[in-house]
């Protein structure tokens, strides 16, 4: 399939058809995402890695420090994996884009619906399928 363009794109009934400066608008929004979820993960992995690397880190901490420490990386590691799973996502999305697969459920291959992907560029699933998925 060709790249997806505005008159391409899958609507639910009742939405007007995507518009070129819509879908474009919906892509920055992406390629933003991507870039900022980069410079977070660098952010993160940087300060990580200095904390590995300075001798002194927690030397003559008490338990509780060294606890406190430990859940603080702990909790920044995981909001770096969400963070990767949201590149991931967002990569993704404009991958579908190339592959003009934007805009159709994965599951049932019924459009997305425009209003769900204008305020969730990122979404693979339309809102029944992405409901019975929770559901589960």
């Amino acid at each position: 399939m060709k790249a997806t363009e505005a008159a391409d794109m899958p609507v639910l009934p009742g939405e007007d058809p995507w518009t070129s400066e819509e879908l474009v608008r919906v892509r920055e929004r992406l390629e933003n995402d991507i870039a900022t979820a980069r410079e977070e993960i660098r952010q993160v992995e940087r300060q990580v890695a200095e904390r590995l690397t300075d001798p002194v880190e927690g030397a003559g901490d008490d338990p509780a420090d060294t606890g406190a420490k430990a859940f603080e990386r702990e909790h920044e590691l995981a909001l770096a994996y969400n963070t990767r799973d949201l590149l991931a996502a967002s990569e993704r999305a404009i991958e579908r884009m190339h592959a003009g697969t934007y805009g159709i459920c994965e599951s049932c291959g019924r459009p997305t619906g425009k209003a769900r992907l204008q305020a969730f560029p990122r979404a693979t699933l339309c809102v029944t399928c992405k409901q019975r998925e929770e559901r589960r």
